[in-house]
């Protein structure tokens, strides 16, 4: 049975009308408000209410781009929100959906860090973050698994997590170059050895329903011109996207001179934006090892704050380098206030981390299928994937470290190890009891993070 939409075209009965642009504005809004939980959460819900309850978007098709935004740097779940605004309203539809992703997470990330630089050193807020950080080492574990069950899935995977969580922990080899050199050994492998590499992204899955959604039948009437490429395409997408992400970014250097914390800031995240492949906790050990080592602009314990202060907001947890850039600026504001150098800071650093992101779907997106059927790209992204969960089996040893121990020490080449007799019991009975909550008992995210930081007072007064 079909009806006639206000078009004059014919659809399906069970399947909705295509959305007003209003309509798809209020619901990208909505998920920008509910995207608690890290990108499974967060593409579970846009699944929910696009997929499940409004038929916008058939199963297949929002798993086909949801493959694509694995293959890409950056917050996965903002991509995909980016791609089907894309879809439906062209790059208007794609710049509000990608904006309201990260707008309120982002909001209440800047409430944070001001509150954070202002107030840290009171003795209430010193015990609530004692609680949150331990309650994030728990977090960081079982992300480790998490992405460990799906990458390593043979010796191979295994080999190829445990180099690089050496490479990056005894030798200091740069994050970027590791997910190089991991895609390069995925991408031979495939040629060599095809069984042994095979892609990590999402496939159609046995339970995948085969239902058509708005966006669907659209594509079967010929109506969304705007996703086939054209033959200057590329060109013209680079030629707007590429001067609109850097051109702040080297105005900004040319004007303040490259030792400035502007240009240290702009180009330090514009990098971040290239090679954050795998999801925010796979690069927080490269940032925070910068950010701490190489910038000075963080006290160890900070990054682990602000991660937990990322983990209590909603959109992607990719806005922790929002802390970092706030808190880079605020430190070094020079003559202005701290508060709005902090501002700016943070402002710069969500330009340089997002824009990219419009960049990729807007480049790609057209592409998406020979992309998605590409063997030995699926491949490379697989070993990636592998590498991921060195680098962060990395981070979850350098914020076990420095949650639950007052003192580390250097053996040589860097490689730092725990002072014994420094053991906080407080710590590392919170971080116990956070894993014991989320790895045993199922708790969520967000009441872990709450009972810790009740729990971190307690012991404090004590």
């Amino acid at each position: 049975m079909t009806v006639l939409a206000k078009d004059g075209t014919e659809r399906p009965a069970d399947v909705p009308a295509m959305p007003t642009f209003s309509e798809a504005t209020r619901l990208w809004a909505k998920i920008g408000l509910l995207s608690f939980g890290g990108p499974a959460g967060q593409i579970a819900l846009m699944h929910k209410e696009l997929v499940e309850e409004r038929r916008w978007i058939g199963e297949e098709r929002f798993l086909h781009a949801l493959n694509y935004c694995m293959l890409l740097p950056g917050p996965e779940a903002q991509q995909l929100a980016v791609y089907v605004g894309w879809l439906l309203h062209r790059t208007a539809g794609g710049l509000v959906a990608g904006t309201l992703f990260v707008l309120p997470g982002a909001l209440v990330m800047l409430g944070l860090s001001s509150f954070y630089m202002l107030y840290n050193d009171a003795p209430v807020i010193e015990a609530l973050f004692f609680g949150i950080k331990a309650a994030v080492l728990a977090v960081v574990v079982e992300a480790v698994i998490r992405i460990g069950r799906r990458a390593l899935k043979n010796r191979v995977m295994v080999a190829i997590a445990v180099a690089a969580f050496l490479a990056i922990y005894v030798v200091k080899l740069p994050f970027p170059l590791i997910v190089l050199a991991a895609g390069l050994i995925g991408w031979i492998g495939s040629r060599f050895a095809p069984s042994l590499f095979s892609g990590t992204a999402h496939g159609k899955g046995s339970a995948a329903a085969d239902r058509s959604g708005v966006v669907d039948l659209m594509f079967e009437r010929g109506e969304l011109g705007h996703t086939v490429p054209t033959r200057w395409h590329a060109a013209r997408t680079a030629a707007i996207w590429l001067p609109l992400w850097l051109g702040p970014v080297a105005l900004i250097a040319l004007l303040a001179g490259p030792a400035s914390v502007w240009t240290q800031i702009g180009g330090f995240f514009s990098l971040m934006a290239v090679v954050t492949f795998g999801g925010a906790y796979a690069v927080l050990a490269y940032v925070a090892q910068a950010a701490v080592t190489s910038f000075g602009w963080l006290a160890p314990g900070e990054m682990v704050d602000g991660l937990g202060l990322a983990e209590t907001t909603p959109g992607p947890l990719i806005l922790v380098l929002q802390f970092v850039g706030f808190a880079a600026a605020y430190r070094h504001a020079g003559a202005i206030s701290p508060l709005l150098a902090g501002s700016l800071g943070a402002a710069l650093t969500l330009w340089a981390t997002f824009v990219p992101c419009f960049f990729w779907i807007f480049l790609g997106a057209p592409y998406i299928e020979q992309l998605r059927q590409n063997k030995a790209l699926s491949a490379a992204l697989g070993a990636i994937t592998a590498a991921v969960v060195g680098v962060v089996m990395n981070l979850a040893l350098w914020f076990a470290l420095h949650v639950v121990f007052g003192k580390v020490a250097s053996i040589g080449w860097g490689v730092e190890v725990p002072v014994f007799s420094s053991l906080d019991w407080r710590a590392a009975l919170l971080s116990a009891a956070a894993m014991v909550a989320m790895l045993k008992l199922k708790v969520g995210m967000l009441p872990t993070l709450a009972a810790s930081a009740l729990a971190g007072l307690a012991l404090q007064a004590l």
